[in-house]
């Protein structure tokens, strides 16, 4: 297949701005994104977890189900609980196969009269073809094209986006309000992908680039690009589709477990429970764990992983530096004998065999708001 070309990429509602702030734009899911800015990754990461940083993810895809059994017909194809989220609520889930492996992992929103979805840009269409095949009823998908989406991630994003609109600093964790924000109406989530507190924004294309100066114009608000945002996740122990979970992986091999109540596991109804309710029972074969390797080259994705004896094991689906805790950081699949912290493994880094520790996730505590609204 071949790479796409600036010509054939598209272009987010943010793309001016991003020149003009001296972005280095490369694709991403077929389309055009700030890898980085000046500042570099590093320091871009750092201003995540000290202060706030404004992640153009527009790549995302925004959809919406509605229609009278647009919550029981999504329920039959993910494992999360859709019938108990209360309105206004968000939830974590993953649409599944027969085999119960994952052909993708999103956010599902209730509102009064819908459910909105947040999807893997790169999954968007593998996503709405199986939507559209699948969903039967009353049920109508709208798929949002077009938006913007943006992600104030860190600390300070609280106080920068209250100082916007206050209502934002009350919403709970996993919750989501329209608002309006510099004078336009937009739908914001209290979520992320980073491991911090933080919102996603999801605006009309005119308005993005209104909203986003407004956040910036904040002293502590600063633009991030792809680089630090995966590196913020990989910390964060948070799973990347494509590299960590794909159509070969369950959620209970991926660790994702705790996205899946006990109601749906004992009633099933959804594509591949029965797989999904075995593992969950008796434990999967292999599980994606945390690795700690020694020294500071990075493991990289494919890099061989290997037991005491020197036997391949396994392989890393992600690794890179970790700038928060100072070293380099990796996730992979290993069998479920060799999954215990503390384990001591190897990793064929080039000609070299890198001593690594299994290590409990996340690598980084999250900082996610803590409320005591429910869910």
């Amino acid at each position: 297949m071949s790479k796409p070309t600036d010509a054939t990429l598209i272009t987010t509602p943010l793309d001016a701005l991003h020149h003009e702030l001296d972005a280095r734009m490369v694709p991403f899911a077929g389309h055009s994104l700030p890898v980085q800015y000046a500042g570099g990754i590093i320091a871009e990461h750092t201003h995540t977890r000290e202060k706030a940083s404004l992640f153009d993810v527009s790549h995302m895809g925004q959809v919406t189900l509605s229609g009278n059994d647009a919550i029981a017909e999504l329920e039959s194809l993910v494992p999360g609980n859709i019938a108990g989220l209360a309105e206004g609520r968000i939830r974590y889930t993953m649409l599944t196969k027969t085999d119960g492996c994952i052909i993708d992992d999103l956010m599902v929103g209730k509102a009064a009269d819908h459910l909105r979805l947040v999807v893997n840009g790169a999954r968007a269409d593998v996503d709405l073809a199986h939507l559209h095949e699948q969903l039967g009823g009353d049920v109508s998908i709208d798929h949002h094209q077009g938006r913007a989406l943006m992600a104030l991630q860190g600390p300070a994003a609280a106080n920068i986006l209250a100082a916007l609109n206050p209502a934002a600093a009350e919403m709970a964790f996993m919750s989501f309000l329209d608002l309006d924000i510099a004078g336009k109406h937009v739908s914001v989530s209290r979520c992320g992908y980073t491991g911090e507190d933080g919102y996603e924004i999801s605006t009309a294309a005119e308005d993005a680039e209104a909203v986003a100066r407004a956040l910036l114009a904040h002293e502590d608000a600063a633009p991030a690009g792809l680089g630090s945002r995966d590196s913020l996740r990989l910390e964060a122990g948070l799973c990347l589709y494509g590299q960590d979970i794909d159509e070969t992986t369950t959620p209970i091999e991926a660790g994702l477990r705790w996205a899946i109540t006990k109601r749906r596991l004992a009633d099933g109804g959804f594509h591949g429970a029965k797989i999904i309710a075995e593992q969950a029972e008796t434990g999967p074969e292999r599980r994606l764990v945390g690795l700690l390797p020694e020294g500071r080259a990075p493991a990289r994705p494919g890099v061989t992983i290997l037991d005491a004896e020197g036997a391949t094991i396994g392989t890393i689906t992600s690794g890179g530096f970790g700038a928060t805790i100072g070293g380099p950081v990796a996730l992979g699949y290993v069998p479920q004998a060799h999954a215990e912290p503390g384990t001591e493994l190897g990793l064929q880094i080039r000609k070299s065999i890198v001593p690594a520790k299994v290590t409990a996730l996340p690598f980084v505590p999250h900082n996610y708001f803590k409320s005591s609204a429910g869910s």
